[in-house]
């Protein structure tokens, strides 16, 4: 994961954190109206809060989990993780370029391109001028890599 993805996880998992005095009011409120086996709106904070809490956790993990990688550490003679890539996809004729990212950063409309995806496994591991075939659920793409960079 590069820094930048930890710190966007960094910053989710505190407005998350931040959430819960705001449930807990709502939850607080809601126990006020009365009966709680016929109360809609205490039901309903109850789960917010249990979505809330789940999501807490699974930030936590993610934090707790990550590891940065350094990009000084990192080469650019074979494609690895958070190396920017130029492929010609060979069957289209289309130049694409895209950085390879872990799954929480991924985001394809930026770029970014999960390791974890056909085409991001097709290309690991391969230098500039290979060609390389990915397996996507449409069939089989080739590409060829043009640069591989930071």
């Amino acid at each position: 994961m590069s820094q930048e993805g930890l710190d966007k996880i960094k910053k989710e998992l505190a407005e998350a954190l931040a959430q819960r005095p705001v449930i807990s009011a709502a939850i607080a409120e809601a126990r006020e109206k009365g009966d709680l086996s016929e109360n809609a709106e205490y039901e309903s904070a109850r789960e917010a809060q249990g979505l809330l809490e789940l999501k807490i956790a699974n930030l936590q993990n993610m934090v707790a989990g990550a590891k940065v990688l350094d990009s000084s550490q990192l080469g650019t003679d074979k494609v690895q993780m958070l190396n920017r890539v130029k492929v010609e996809n060979l069957l289209m004729h289309k130049e694409m370029e895209f950085t390879i990212v872990g799954e929480s950063e991924a985001d394809f409309s930026n770029g970014k391109l999960a390791a974890t995806t056909p085409i991001a496994k097709a290309l690991m591991g391969h230098g500039k001028g290979d060609v390389v075939e990915a397996k996507v659920p449409s069939g089989i793409l080739k590409f060829k890599i043009l640069d591989i960079s930071f």
